[in-house]
């Protein structure tokens, strides 16, 4: 028996749980650092070690309809994949796990409660199915999404964008808890904010199902987890001694005290601080003596809004160029007779403005002189042409021409030529769920030995990544901002690729596309790929978004050198 939600005709396309990890990890959320659930909860039920999640495998079909791609997670009885959902043509994520798992029914019950709340603000909810010997979940892709985890590689957030995450995220789940619903694993990696700016929220009650993650207290749960984002965003350290999610953990000076964001890195908005320290006072932080702590996202919520506004920063534009009156203009006579638009005797024209041009001739006289001119110049070009085209006819070069020679100096817009030593290599996907593109074979592709490559993973159907992405590649480092003018490539296979570049002030890998500016682009097995003129930059990034297809059937891309040039 299939019980289905109907997706939203209006739903947007998302990314599967990032906080899942590879398929070849355990949960990192798990082992990185953060509080257990022991610790934030009753103990959630494990499933029977005996438990096996039925045999699926990339191409299987749910419903005849959703086709499994890529296993991002298999960990204590469940599966999270990447699919494809082919009745409606977008990618989708799924999580699997046996109609007999001893949290099966928690699931689908998290998962249709989820999906009746319909609020944008979180990665929707689009089908809840038990079919057969299988229950699975159907959520969202937000392919231009990017984690808090992500974002937070970067740098800490400034303050007005550190007041959007804490004011959405306290409003979203002030609204989910006003039905009942709590999130229980709230986590820099179950926080996306699109391309528009918006934060948004995955895994609403399904990610602490899938775990059996249970609370007495979910609200005063949820409203700390809300705290210790806002304390990652404001400071880069995560608010506990243990690091986790990438994140330093701060440790405690004085045991049972967290020490605040505007006293642990200079800059931090005060306000913000006070915020956060009143969020994870449940968490023996100490919060201000004027301020009560905030319990519930519905307070912390009020207190956002009672905060003065922050301003976003100020945009910076580039200074312009003072205008430059064009030569022709200067000392002309303006429609009022006067030099520079002055009347007749007036100030402007007294103070040692141009003369006006002297009057033209007039009459008989005036007539006889233009006329002689003109005919003048109509000779000399007749015997000028005459004597261009019998030295044309003569094979001999011109001798009334002047001719112009060009004075090179250095060729400083061919570039050197020379390859440039490249100090890193790492792979980049920004749009998959876990970010990662066969990393541990991305230094075959600049080894020097042609029988090495580093490839990308299996695309079915599409030689565009299965439609699944824009594309993939890798980031090259060369240590420090060198000039590049060309990126020379060898591919197995017609591939079509680009050359891009970060700017030069950029000191710190990017870890978006954004980030990166379009040099060029080409297509074959052999490219070399020349900028106009040279830049210089320190990240290379070389992207491939059009795959050759492979012997088994999939589309699949092969580098098996590639090389910088100065």
């Amino acid at each position: 028996m299939s019980s289905e939600v109907e997706p939203s005709a209006t739903a947007l396309v998302g990314k599967s749980d990032a906080d899942e990890g590879a398929a070849d990890k355990t949960d990192a959320d798990e082992a990185d650092g953060e509080k257990t659930d022991g610790e934030k909860a009753d103990g959630g039920a494990k499933a029977p070690t005996d438990l096996r999640v039925p045999e699926l495998h990339s191409g299987h079909k749910l419903a005849k309809r959703y086709r499994l791609e890529e296993c991002v997670t298999r960990l204590d009885g469940f599966s999270s994949w990447r699919a494809v959902d082919e009745k409606l043509r977008r990618a989708v994520g799924v999580h699997v796990l046996p109609a007999g798992h001893a949290r099966a029914r928690q699931v689908l019950a998290a998962a249709r409660s989820a999906a009746l709340l319909g609020d944008p603000r979180f990665v929707q909810v689009l089908d809840a199915v038990e079919e057969g010997e299988l229950v699975y979940v159907v959520h969202e892709w937000l392919p231009d999404a990017v984690p808090l985890s992500e974002l937070l590689t970067a740098g800490p957030l400034e303050p007005h964008e550190a007041y959007q995450l804490v004011s959405q995220l306290s409003q979203a789940l002030t609204a989910a808890h006003r039905e009942g619903l709590a999130h229980l694993r709230l986590t820099p990696s179950c926080v996306l904010r699109t391309g528009m700016g918006q934060y948004r929220i995955r895994g609403l009650a399904v990610n602490a199902a899938l775990r059996g993650v249970t609370s007495d207290h979910p609200q005063r749960d949820d409203t700390e987890a809300i705290g210790a984002l806002l304390y990652a965003a404001l400071t880069q350290r995560w608010p506990y001694e243990e690091d986790a999610h990438g994140l330093p953990g701060v440790g405690s000076l004085d045991l049972g005290t967290l020490v605040a964001p505007e006293q642990l890195r200079a800059g931090v908005h005060r306000g913000l601080s006070t915020l956060a320290m009143r969020a994870l006072v449940n968490d023996g932080a100490t919060a201000s003596r004027q301020e009560q702590p905030c319990t519930t996202p519905e307070e912390l919520s009020k207190a956002v809004s009672a905060l003065p506004r922050i301003r976003p920063p100020e945009p910076s534009f580039a200074t312009p160029t003072p205008y430059q009156r064009p030569a022709y203009q200067q000392g002309g006579l303006s429609a009022s007779g006067g030099p520079g638009g002055a009347a007749p005797g007036g100030p402007a024209a007294r103070r040692g403005a141009e003369a006006p041009p002297p009057p033209t001739l007039p009459g008989r006289t005036g007539k006889v002189l233009k006329w002689g001119v003109s005919a003048l110049l109509i000779a000399a070009l007749g015997l000028g042409s005459w004597q261009v085209a019998d030295a044309l006819l003569k094979g001999e070069p011109s001798t009334n021409k002047k001719t112009t020679k060009q004075v090179k100096g250095p060729d400083n817009a061919a570039g050197t030529g020379k390859p440039v030593a490249i100090e890193d290599v790492h792979d980049f996907d920004p749009e998959s769920s876990d970010g990662r593109e066969k990393p541990e074979r991305a230094n075959d592709a600049v080894d020097g030995k042609p029988g090495t490559y580093w490839l990308t993973d299996k695309y079915i159907g599409h030689a565009t990544f299965g439609n699944l992405k824009s594309g993939a590649g890798l980031i090259l480092d060369l240590g420090k901002a060198r000039q590049v003018s060309r990126l020379k490539v060898d591919f197995i296979g017609k591939t079509s690729a680009s050359f891009l570049a970060a700017p030069s002030s950029v000191t710190n890998r990017p870890s978006s596309l954004s980030s990166f500016s379009k040099v060029t682009s080409g297509s074959g097995n052999h490219l070399v790929l020349k900028a106009k003129k040279p830049i210089k930059t320190r990240y290379v990034l070389l992207w491939l978004t059009k795959l050759p297809l492979t012997d088994d059937g999939n589309y699949r891309g092969r580098v098996t050198e590639v090389q910088v040039l100065g």
